[in-house]
């Protein structure tokens, strides 16, 4: 290209439109003020930044593109609140995407997490409250106290605040200012306990 054609093609555009070579500040500007055109130059520069950071953060190919696209959608939407003396927009667009790759992280494990333990109260917390109802339904109640006194003091109340009160895990782990965790372990360890002093079989 010779110097007279790149003068021409760098000659001024009109003030209407995206200026030729444009910074990402000017381009933030513009998208504030609901310029599509702005916002898709700004497409451009920032969708490859942004999905290289998120796929770092979630792994998985086709959630990052998900991710991804929803943090350039949240520029679009949020544009009015940058402003250039807070830094640079790439900073502050690449801040809007390791906050949204870190919430799906989180929000997956938690999914898992919800599933791992439903899992577990299926195989594990059913034969336990079976062999809680078989005690209760078949045994006096004098047994059952005997052998309540076999349990550790831990043991007792949170199995006659679950099986007698009728109050949930939650509710008990609450009570006692105990772990959920713990919880579960004392009321399995103390209903073995109780079945094998009782005689009763799951």
């Amino acid at each position: 290209m010779d110097d007279a054609a790149r003068q021409r093609h760098m000659a001024p555009v009109p003030a209407d439109d995206v200026p030729a070579g444009p910074t990402a500040e000017e381009l933030m500007v513009r998208v504030a003020k609901g310029d599509e055109r702005a916002f898709e130059l700004l497409y451009d520069q920032f969708s490859g930044p942004i999905f290289g950071l998120v796929r770092r953060i979630v792994r998985d190919s086709a959630q990052s593109e998900e991710v991804a696209q929803e943090v350039l959608v949240e520029l679009w939407r949020t544009a009015t609140r940058y402003s250039p003396e807070k830094g640079s927009a790439l900073n502050w667009a690449m801040t809007l995407a390791h906050r949204r790759a870190v919430d799906r992280v989180r929000s997956a494990r938690a999914s898992t997490e919800r599933e791992q333990k439903a899992t577990f109260e299926a195989a594990r917390g059913r034969p336990f409250d079976e062999v809680a109802e078989s005690v209760t339904a078949r045994l006096e109640r004098s047994q059952v106290r005997r052998c309540l006194s076999f349990l550790t003091d831990l043991q007792r109340e949170s199995v006659l605040l679950a099986y007698y009160q009728g109050y949930t895990y939650r509710e008990v782990a609450e009570v006692l200012s105990t772990p959920q965790g713990t919880i579960k372990t004392r009321l399995r360890d103390g209903l073995i306990r109780l079945r094998d002093c009782l005689g009763v079989t799951a």
